[in-house]
């Protein structure tokens, strides 16, 4: 009965922000309003090869100045995680001629085609020229932007080909954000076999824009010994950069045990 589509109703309870991360706890949604967005008129996909996670930073701050209102999306992830998409994946090339340690996809969503390109190829121009990308190239059609998404999005399932895969959705300070996973692999390569660790992957990428990483684990079959090393080991250190152990998965049946850490009790209670 109080379904509404007013932006804007300060009459009572935010009941949308309150199921935000209820999981069902404090009743079930049996309608809603929907706000469809008009689609936009002009959209470019950038795909981008640089040498450094200090790079990627910069460029995403060059981004959001110089893309500002027209910037839709940024995503980041590393070299393994192009080498496994692209060895897994029917379809899946990456368009640049040499391989980087990362990459970046940035997407423009606008109204003025003549506009956003034209902001968009002197972004380009202008990270090239700072030394901050190597390398990159622009989709000139539907068929290139789905391409290009595909090695992002398709991630996810390319690290399903190499066995049991160990998923974690935390959200830390950007410029912390790859530092996870290089924690991660350190501590895995100081305590596995070196020959078990040739078979393990660890491997980040996620949504820049709003400090959101995926670290995925992957190892032939399951094991109990890296399990003990993840976790909670991973937690542990996601909260000491003040992050969040549940960026947009929620928590689910496996972190409630975790939430002491992550909550004070008179939240929890």
């Amino acid at each position: 009965e109080n379904v509404s589509t007013l932006r804007k109703d300060n009459t009572g309870y935010a009941l949308k922000n309150l199921f935000i991360g209820s999981e069902g706890t404090l009743g079930v949604i049996t309608k809603v309003s929907i706000l469809a967005p008009r689609k936009p008129q002009s959209v470019h996909v950038v795909f981008l090869g640089l040498n450094s996670y200090e790079n990627v930073l910069e460029t995403m701050s060059l981004a959001r100045a110089d893309l500002a209102e027209i910037l839709s999306a940024c995503e980041f992830f590393d070299g393994d995680s192009m080498r496994l998409v692209t060895s897994n994946l029917d379809g899946a090339r990456d368009p640049l001629d040499e391989r980087y340690p990362f990459y970046m996809l940035l997407e423009t969503s606008g109204s003025n085609e003549s506009h956003d390109s034209e902001k968009i190829t002197a972004f380009i121009e202008k990270a090239m020229e700072s030394g901050l990308v190597p390398d990159g190239t622009m989709a000139q059609d539907e068929t290139q932007i789905q391409g290009l998404w595909q090695l992002r999005e398709g991630i996810a399932e390319s690290l399903m080909h190499e066995g049991t895969v160990y998923k974690y959705d935390v959200s830390v300070p950007v410029d912390k954000m790859y530092s996870i996973v290089e924690k991660m692999q350190a501590r895995l390569a100081e305590h596995l076999p070196e020959d078990e660790m040739k078979r393990v992957n660890v491997v980040g990428y996620g949504h820049l824009g709003d400090g959101n990483l995926h670290l995925n684990i992957t190892t032939p079959e399951y094991s109990e010994e890296v399990f003990g090393l993840i976790e909670p080991f991973v937690f542990d250190e996601v909260l000491e950069y003040q992050g969040s152990i549940s960026a947009e998965h929620g928590v689910g049946q496996c972190k409630p045990m975790h939430m002491p850490k992550q909550k004070p009790a008179a939240m929890l209670d």
